[in-house]
């Protein structure tokens, strides 16, 4: 798969005027490079989503809410880093109506091997 931005970089503000209008669950895929896939998510009303298959961060553009992951509700805020592993069930509650988030997908299916 080629990678969607021809000069590798966009503002939040681009990269939400590309989000479809019509779907509950807004998400665009925007940069892929080897296994790194970064996206534009930014639910409204609620999050649909289910556990993914590779390890995901989380970097919080604006809103506000709760992160729940693994059974663990922590509060969020602009600029905050989340990390779900591969296979964690997490979602967002309660969250404002402006929520916008950048994604990082990474590494194999079932997510990096963890080394001690």
């Amino acid at each position: 798969m080629s990678n969607s931005l021809s000069s590798r970089a966009i503002g939040a503000g681009e990269a939400e005027a590309r989000l479809p209008e019509s779907q509950r669950e807004r998400s665009i895929a925007l940069f892929h490079h080897g296994t790194l896939t970064v996206k534009l998510y930014a639910p409204r009303g609620s999050d649909p989503q289910t556990p993914h298959t590779r390890d995901e961060i989380y970097v919080v553009i604006r809103g506000t809410g709760d992160f729940v992951c693994a059974g663990e509700r922590r509060k969020f805020g602009p600029h905050d880093f989340l990390f779900v592993p591969a296979g964690m069930e997490h979602r967002f509650e309660n969250f404002s109506d402006d929520l916008a988030l950048w994604v990082f997908f990474y590494g194999p299916e079932g997510g990096e091997t963890v080394v001690p």
